[in-house]
């Protein structure tokens, strides 16, 4: 523990979990194949942007290791007096409250959600069929993995970043690693030896809460921690931009993580793109396929204006922030690019501090809103040509693509492939209603300001997934989705043509559950739109053992499986880097 909590320069050889991880054994995997569809040849897109960067050296320094603050004598005395409080008064209430099973972290970290150490780079991993020769480069999936064992409540979406990577190579080769994300966060929790920042989800409830933030400024105000070094977990989404894998959640800025040449992970540091963005990003920016931009949201919860848009082009440059007008805070995970629009959703899940005055959670869904999706142009320069549309009762925690269409009457329409899921807010809130969780098409007219929406397919939950990202903003004919059953465990994954609603399942087999499959499309030029791999991390809780599937997306055939030398708990979203990629990443 004491190398985990150091971060050495050379790693430990230990993989173990926080709590009684038991060791991996062996296994075979087990697929079933319904209803295969048929391939369908796409519309050629713009050409690629020019991926070459004007000639320039970029080197980039890891931060040093933070190191606890040097108190004076006055200010030891207030930290030691401020630990007796939290022992003596909130951790003794907190025991005496009961927790919900959203946040109770006997629930949230059970079996293969429990966290695991860190894994150095592991080479010469067994593989069983053959790694296709097109697939060369680092599969990545980022997850919560707390250090320490919660004191108190905990959600799943409060764990500490952690990013396994499996490098695929020539010749059958394969490698995995593990390494948390060095946020700033983890790095001051790690210095002191124990957990100081509240979990925004698992703790900030009712009057507990409010203790427990006012506890924290009070050590901030003696200089015991710094939340303006950044407070965030970076343990949700996975972007590779303008050379750079960044790790984010929208609680701060990206973290920038580089990828070894021996498959390693290691922390750059939290990147703020030389000095042009302030605050934090969203977890899920776009990047467009056919001008290389990135663009992304950004949410205050405190101070308007609560939500900012911004893009940053293939060389760097930040364009100006677009305030967009909400007339309260609201969860924003996710949101759309189509070819010429950026498509924003406004969402029943808000954000109201009051209400852990009155007891409650601060993150709830307002009953008295209408849901509505905000439309505007790449182009704009302002917020004063967007328009909103209703879509009432709709909560979509992710949107997978949107793209532009012209309607019967030849009005332009907006679509938009999400999941739309109820209750609104019930992955924060216990609920007596199950989740559900329906991959959906949503319809704008932006000339009538009219909406439609229809299940794709009904009755299944298809949470977390992703579509050919050559084709981000156009129109796709397949998604590819986690079938999330039974919650919040995924059996397999479904290939779904959104066209016909045909659905063909991959199944993982009696007690093996996986995560969000990742699709990797071929890199030839002109071919189907499904002609590229699914993949994603596998756990056998029988026999107790993590896989890497590799299944051929266009017959949903199984062609590889890697077996991992430790646990793989279930996580969040991952990406997948080229080799070419790689060969073109800042130098560090």
């Amino acid at each position: 523990m004491q190398a985990c909590l150091r971060f050495p320069t050379t790693p430990s050889n230990s993989n173990e979990a926080h709590f009684n991880i038991p060791r991996p054994l062996s296994t075979v995997t087990c697929k079933i194949l319904l209803n295969p569809t048929k391939k369908t040849l796409i519309p050629k897109l713009p050409p690629s942007p020019e991926l070459t960067k004007p000639p320039q050296t970029v080197v980039v320094h890891p931060p040093d290791p933070y190191l606890p603050p040097s108190l004076n004598p006055l200010q030891q005395l207030t930290a030691s007096a401020l630990d007796m409080v939290e022992r003596s008064v909130l951790l003794k209430l907190e025991r005496k409250h009961e927790l919900s099973r959203t946040v109770d972290p006997a629930i949230q970290l059970k079996g293969n959600f429990a966290p695991v150490g860190e894994c150095p780079v592991q080479h010469g991993l067994e593989v069983l069929g053959q790694i296709p020769e097109g697939l060369s480069g680092v599969y990545l999936r980022n997850g919560g993995n707390p250090m320490f064992q919660p004191a108190n409540g905990h959600h799943l979406f409060d764990g500490d970043g952690m990013i396994h990577a499996v490098k695929l190579g020539f010749g059958n080769r394969a490698s995995y690693s593990c390494r948390f994300t060095r946020t700033s966060r983890l790095e001051q929790e790690a210095a002191l030896g124990r957990h100081v920042f509240p979990k925004p989800i698992g703790e900030l409830h009712g009057h507990l809460g409010l203790a427990r933030l006012a506890l924290f400024y009070a050590r901030a105000g003696i200089g015991l921690v710094d939340q303006a070094r950044g407070a965030g977990v970076a343990n949700a989404g996975l972007v590779y931009f303008n050379g750079r894998l960044l790790a984010m959640s929208e609680d701060d800025l990206p973290y920038h993580v580089a990828i070894r040449s021996d498959g390693d992970l290691q922390t750059i540091g939290r990147f703020n793109f030389n000095g042009q963005i302030e605050g934090s990003m969203i977890a899920h920016p776009k990047v467009d396929p056919a001008t290389g931009d990135l663009h992304s949201l950004s949410y205050n919860v405190l101070k308007k204006p609560y939500l900012r848009y911004f893009k940053i082009d293939k060389w760097g440059r930040k364009s100006r922030d677009i305030p967009i007008s909400l007339p309260q805070p609201t969860m924003i995970h996710d949101f759309a690019i189509t070819e010429n629009h950026v498509v924003v959703p406004d969402h029943q899940v808000v954000f109201k501090l009051s209400e852990m005055i009155r007891g409650g959670s601060p993150v709830m869904q307002d009953p008295k809103k209408i849901s509505r999706f905000g439309i505007f142009k790449k182009s704009n320069t302002d917020e004063s040509g967007m328009i909103w549309i209703a879509v009432p009762n709709c909560f979509c925690f992710h949107l997978w693509n949107a793209w532009e269409e012209t309607g019967k009457d030849g009005d332009p329409i907006i679509v938009i492939i999400s999941s739309c899921m109820t209750p609104s807010d019930s992955i924060f809130n216990e609920k007596d209603d199950p989740i559900r969780s329906e991959l959906s098409e949503i319809r704008l007219n932006i000339k009538t300001g009219r909406s439609t929406r229809r299940a794709i397919v009904p009755g299944m939950n298809l949470e977390a997934g992703q579509v050919n990202r050559r084709r981000l903003g156009w129109k796709t004919q397949y998604a590819y989705m986690a079938i999330a059953e039974p919650w919040p465990k995924c059996s397999g994954f479904a290939k779904v043509d959104l066209v016909t609603g045909q659905v063909t399942k991959f199944l993982y087999g009696n007690e093996r559950f996986g995560g969000e499959p990742c699709f990797v499309p071929s890199m030839a030029g002109d071919v189907d739109e499904d002609e590229g791999y699914v993949m994603g991390f596998v756990r056998d809780e029988r026999r107790e053992r993590s896989e890497l599937l590799i299944v051929k997306a266009s017959s949903m055939e199984q062609v590889a499986l890697v077996r991992l030398p430790s646990r793989v708990p279930y996580g969040f979203h991952g990406t997948f880097v080229s080799s070419q990629d790689l060969s073109e990443q800042v130098s560090f």
